[in-house]
Formats: structure tokens, C-alpha cells, sequence
């Protein structure tokens, strides 16, 4: 790991949910750079290599990645591309400058028939591309650089962009009406709640610089990151009208059947955190203690301002 007053913490995927919300999580610990499309093009990989090269990072936080699970469907290279190559040069560059590798997995790495919460170690069987190519990237980066952290989460919204929470906010305005699926059971994760756990933990691993090396080593491997408590979609839509204070709009229950998309997705998303207490002694609030505070008047206005 390059020796310098302050580490330089690299970003990517800055105009995305997780990344934006780390630009916030992470100052203070460091020297932030942020690598989003206007720096260069992901998917020219040693266009990336030659950067990250020339930067010289402490840590590089990936959370860069291909998210539209339906549409990977049909653009399979695009999303092994983004999620599987890239996070394998990324490590393998983190590896080349002794520095530290955290990555954003997925709960959709497992196909849901599991009774209970999943763990770690549990058996993956992704049931679509985006699952596939998230789960190789897993096996990419962890493969070259035993410095790597893959954080899997599940669900992940936010108060901006296109996700689940505005996109029922959108509906709820046109429509009287809602139909959501309630037979997918997940933990609903603010990226906020990504960004600073992920913040918390990066403090730890450069806490004693001449040692990190071996500290980003030693605590390597897979962790589930998402709120604690889990629901379906159909009540995490009844929870975001509910704190938006919208009113008037049914929200009808519906099986996943009636509700058909081309990637199909895993009936049981829940994800142990087990481990993430025992190594880092962490303990994520709920689902809906988050969804609360990302509602909550200050944190709205404040993403509409910036």
C-alpha cells in the first residue's frame, strides 16, 4: 500500500446510488477521487488500468457496476463486462499497488429456495445474467487480491435517481392504483447505509497505515451488507407512501406470476449479518428505521439541492 500523509481513495461509479452517497461517507478519511464516465470509459479496461496506475491508491472502492437486471438479459456481454472484467482488473491493480479492493455484490447470487436468511458460505445459484455476472465478479476480484472486500446488499434505493422508492413516489402520483408483487421477500438498503458502514470500515483498515496491508488482508471475504428485518416489495411500497405522506393510492398484492419480467428473481433475498457484527461489530439499524430517515424532510431537501 503507497505510504503518503493521506490515503488516496479512489470511487468509481460516482453518478450511481452507492457511489454518490460514498463521495459523502468517506471524506475525512482521505483523499477522494472520483472516477465516473467523464474520466474515463469502464468498459475500455486498460484505459482503466493505465488510471489507476497513475493514481497510486490506498483503497479503490468499486461500486461502478451494470444494474439493469432485466435489460442484462439480452446484454449479457455488457454486464460480465461491468460486473465480472472490471472488478478483476480493479483488484488486480489494487494488488499491483498494495492497496485495499471493496466491491458491491448482490443478494440475487442465490436463487431464493432457501427457508431461512442466507449466509456467507451458503451455496450461490444465480437465477439471471445480472446474478451471474455479479457473482463472477465476486470470484474475479477475490481471486487476485486476497485484500478484497465484496460487500453483497440487497434492495438498494435512495431519495435520487431511478430506483423502487421513486419509481412507487412517480406511480403513486398518476395512477389510484398500485399492484406490487408481495411474494419476494428482501431487505430494503439505503445506499446511505452502504456508503457510511462501508466508511466505517475503511476508517478501521487504514487506522494504522504501516500495518493496512496485512489488516485488508486478513479480514478479506464476502459479508452481507443490507438493513436488518426484511418485507416484500408489496409492503416496502405500503412503507414508502406511508413516510412520504402520500394518501388515496390502494396498494394491491400481487404473486411475482402476475408480474412477469424477463430476468427472473429469487422468491427469498434475505441475507444473514451475522458475520458483519462478529468481525467488524456492526449491527444495521432496520429497514425501516432507514427508510425514515431517508424521508425525512432535511435528508430530501439536501439531495434535491445538490
Amino acid at each position: 500500500m503507497t505510504t503518503r500523509s493521506r490515503p488516496r481513495i479512489v470511487v468509481t461509479g460516482t453518478t450511481g446510488q452507492v457511489g454518490w452517497e460514498l463521495l459523502r461517507s468517506l471524506q475525512g478519511l482521505g483523499e477522494i477521487i472520483s472516477i465516473d464516465r467523464s474520466v474515463v470509459d469502464l468498459s475500455r479496461l486498460n484505459a482503466v488500468r493505465a488510471l489507476v496506475r497513475s493514481i497510486e491508491p490506498s483503497i479503490v472502492v468499486n461500486a461502478a457496476a451494470y444494474t439493469a437486471v432485466d435489460k442484462a438479459e439480452q446484454e449479457r456481454d455488457a454486464a460480465f463486462l461491468l460486473n465480472a472484467d472490471l472488478p478483476g482488473v480493479l483488484a488486480e491493480e489494487c494488488k499491483r499497488a498494495q492497496a485495499a479492493f471493496i466491491h458491491y455484490s448482490t443478494d440475487y447470487v442465490f436463487d431464493g429456495c432457501k427457508d431461512g436468511a442466507y449466509t456467507e458460505t451458503d451455496t450461490t445459484n444465480p437465477l439471471n445474467v445480472y446474478g451471474a455476472s455479479k457473482l463472477a465478479g465476486e470470484h474475479n476480484a477475490l481471486g487476485v487480491n486476497p485484500a478484497t472486500l465484496v460487500f453483497r446488499t440487497s434492495w438498494v434505493y435512495g431519495a435520487r435517481g431511478k430506483n423502487f422508492l421513486t419509481t412507487i413516489q412517480r406511480l403513486a402520483k398518476e395512477r389510484p392504483q398500485l399492484r406490487v408483487v408481495a411474494d419476494q421477500i428482501g431487505a430494503p438498503t439505503w445506499a446511505r447505509t452502504i456508503a457510511d458502514l462501508t466508511a466505517h470500515i475503511a476508517a478501521r483498515g487504514l487506522g494504522d497505515m504501516p500495518a493496512a496491508p496485512a489488516w485488508w488482508a486478513t479480514h478479506g471475504g464476502v459479508y452481507h451488507l443490507t438493513s436488518s428485518g426484511s418485507t416484500s416489495w408489496h409492503g416496502f411500497a405500503e412503507a414508502i407512501l406511508q413516510h412520504s405522506g402520500i394518501t388515496g393510492v390502494a396498494v394491491e398484492p400481487i404473486p411475482a406470476v402476475e408480474y412477469p419480467t424477463p430476468a427472473v428473481r429469487p422468491s427469498n433475498s434475505r441475507l444473514t449479518l451475522d458475520k458483519l457484527e462478529l468481525v467488524f461489530g456492526l449491527k444495521p439499524e432496520s429497514w425501516e428505521q432507514s427508510l425514515t430517515k431517508c424521508l425525512a424532510p432535511t435528508s430530501v431537501e439536501r439531495i434535491h439541492a445538490n
